[in-house]
């Protein structure tokens, strides 16, 4: 991997969200230009009972899929759907939300606190109105692929012959979670076509090697991605994720833009201004949720 294969580095920003969690959002609106399909994602965790309890309670969602992964801790959840139960470490929750889901995540206390991440990827204007679909996918269930300094956790599409538990996703996103040992090493093919990161949640990912030359040249240490630090990759890249001298854990996502226009507003996201004000109008007159 070289630099030019890398867009940009970005951290996020400390805030709050649902009834008051602390979280790091780590891309959103801003962003999502430039990393459609992939919408935002918030990195949440702490060993404060009061930075998590508060949780989300009920809100809506239309237009977007959400995937919550959890590394420790536990969040029970319920919807509209009458799905209900508790995403705990190694738990992957995909949800299409479709043409409209009222649901919770009520992070449970632990001693040791929480932590995860929540990402969401838009749907096309032709599946933004789909009836919603819920996937609960338990630790036990996500395929490990035992890797040489490491392993990798498919937790949606394919690699290695192998694919991960979601099923029915139009875009057929990659998503994994992958832990390499100190100076470990795992190798793509470029991204042809794709929107990618990479996000660290743990250790250092070592940075490309033309970067490092050039500060060892300057006698400087290459200090590399630390953790919170998420990777944008160009389009075409060819990627090496190399891990620091303490190892990294990290997710990769990548997928195939759907280039079309992006309407926001808090939990919903549409094509045009008109679809917002009328799901809005439904929320309020409690014909939001169809069927």
């Amino acid at each position: 991997m070289k630099h030019s294969d890398i867009k940009r580095v970005i951290r996020g920003i400390e805030t709050r969200d649902g009834a008051g969690v602390r979280l790091r959002r780590i891309f959103g609106p801003g962003e999502a230009a430039e990393l459609d399909p992939f919408l935002l994602l918030d990195a949440f965790g702490s060993r404060r009972k009061e930075d998590y309890l508060p949780g989300f309670p009920m809100h809506p969602h239309r237009g977007i899929e959400t995937v919550t992964y959890m590394f420790e801790g536990s969040v029970r959840h319920r919807d509209s759907l009458g799905n209900s139960g508790a995403i705990g470490p190694g738990d992957l929750q995909w949800m299409t939300a479709g043409s409209g889901v009222i649901h919770e995540e009520m992070p449970e206390y632990s001693p040791g606190g929480i932590r995860g991440l929540q990402l969401w990827l838009n749907l096309a204007a032709a599946e933004k109105m789909k009836p919603p679909a819920y996937r609960g996918i338990l630790a036990s269930e996500v395929p490990v692929i035992k890797l040489e300094g490491g392993e990798l956790r498919l937790l949606a599409g394919s690699h290695g012959g192998k694919r991960g538990p979601v099923e029915g996703l139009a875009r057929d996103p990659l998503y994994f979670d992958l832990r390499l040992d100190p100076r470990a090493s795992f190798s793509l093919p470029p991204t042809t076509g794709l929107s990618a990161f990479a996000f660290v949640y743990e250790g250092t990912l070592a940075p490309p090697e033309d970067e490092a030359a050039t500060e060892r040249s300057l006698g400087l240490a290459p200090e590399g991605y630390g953790e919170g630090s998420c990777v944008l990759f160009r389009e075409k890249a060819s990627i090496e994720l190399r891990a620091g001298y303490d190892g990294t854990g990290l997710v990769f996502a990548a997928a195939p833009p759907l280039r079309e226009p992006i309407a926001w507003r808090g939990p919903i996201v549409m094509n045009t201004e008109e679809e917002l004000d009328l799901a809005w109008k439904e929320l309020d007159e409690g014909s939001f949720v169809k069927g």
